[in-house]
């Protein structure tokens, strides 16, 4: 497994992404994800990514459990944002709203490290900016905890350039998590700019298009009722049918190379450049491998220029309006 940096911290070149295996995507077996986490040591992907939200809490607790015996192998990656006083494992619908407050940040590493039975998590991130409170505040709080060995690096998830801006003033940011693939593009025109210009590291996430760039659905009634993409703005009517012409060219790029798509989605987000680690996720040993397999695609300059010149971009936003609303804040 190669490696590259994200700022000060060595990672595998791309991570786990394990929301899935706990939350809106539907059912999970929690025996083979685990198994799925364990792979990834083998395989050598040691970059793992979870949030308390997801569950919520139980997919802490599920990446706690798989890597007993092994925390030092792995390098961990969690989130705070929301408030988790009265959550019911598992219940997305018992959970409080945004709290970036410094007692906030304070109780929710506590809660995160007994679920993952760790004494610190290498790269703690604020899931979502929260309007209410300063990100000068925030981070202030995020680096008492660096302070106090609990954290190792501090990130941030969706905030736009000026946000990120002002807490690197405040502590060094090590990654910017944002959604980043062949059909969301965004980032381009000033978060990762800014992010390159700080020389901080970053880290997409849902570098397959949720799913969709791999091929492994066509519609979303081919999905569970409690998956979140069913109702994504995406994967809806007219958008759908563009949609799958992207995903359609995609395949047809990668057969001619004679990769699996999302082998080629992947290749494709390693090589906008030596600072960027997806994060895609599953919850199967099997994808995860193909996954990993990506990281030794070549993509020529030739391969990429097509790419640019004829996988069309994505129809419809990325979340319903709410969804949106938390984005680039």
């Amino acid at each position: 497994m190669k490696h590259r940096r994200l700022a000060g911290l060595e990672v595998s070149a791309i991570g786990l992404g394990c929301m899935g295996m706990s939350a809106f995507y539907g059912s999970a077996d929690q025996e083979e994800a685990e198994a799925t986490i364990q792979r990834a040591l083998e395989l050598g992907v040691n970059f793992i990514d979870t949030a308390q939200l997801y569950g919520p809490l139980t997919n802490e607790e599920l990446l706690g459990r798989a890597i007993q015996g092994h925390r030092d192998e792995y390098l961990i990656a969690t989130k705070f944002s929301r408030r988790m006083d009265d959550a019911t494992p598992g219940d997305i619908s018992t959970v409080g709203p945004a709290d970036s407050s410094p007692d906030h940040v304070r109780n929710s590493i506590e809660g995160s490290l007994k679920r993952l039975g760790t004494d610190h998590v290498d790269l703690y991130y604020q899931h979502r900016v929260d309007p209410k409170v300063p990100i000068e505040e925030t981070v202030g709080a995020m680096a008492e905890l660096v302070e106090q060995g609990k954290v190792l690096h501090l990130g941030l998830s969706e905030a736009a350039p000026e946000t990120i801006r002002r807490a690197h003033a405040v502590h060094p940011i090590t990654a910017v998590q944002t959604e980043y693939s062949l059909w969301t593009r965004d980032p381009e025109a000033e978060v990762l700019p800014t992010c390159r210009e700080l020389g901080i590291g970053f880290v997409p996430y849902a570098p397959l298009g949720r799913g969709f760039l791999s091929g492994r659905f066509r519609s979303p009634n081919e999905l569970e009722e409690s998956d979140f993409r069913r109702s994504g703005p995406r994967f809806q009517g007219e958008n759908l049918e563009a949609n799958l012409r992207l995903a359609a060219k995609v395949r047809e790029i990668a057969d001619e190379k004679g990769i699996a798509p999302a082998q080629l989605a992947i290749a494709w987000v390693l090589a906008q450049g030596d600072d960027l680690v997806p994060i895609p996720g599953t919850k199967r040993r099997s994808y995860l491998e193909q996954n990993a397999g990506a990281v030794d695609v070549e993509l020529t300059d030739a391969e990429l220029a097509r790419i640019e010149a004829e996988v069309p971009a994505a129809a419809g936003e990325r979340y319903d309006e709410a969804g949106m609303a938390t984005v680039n804040r």
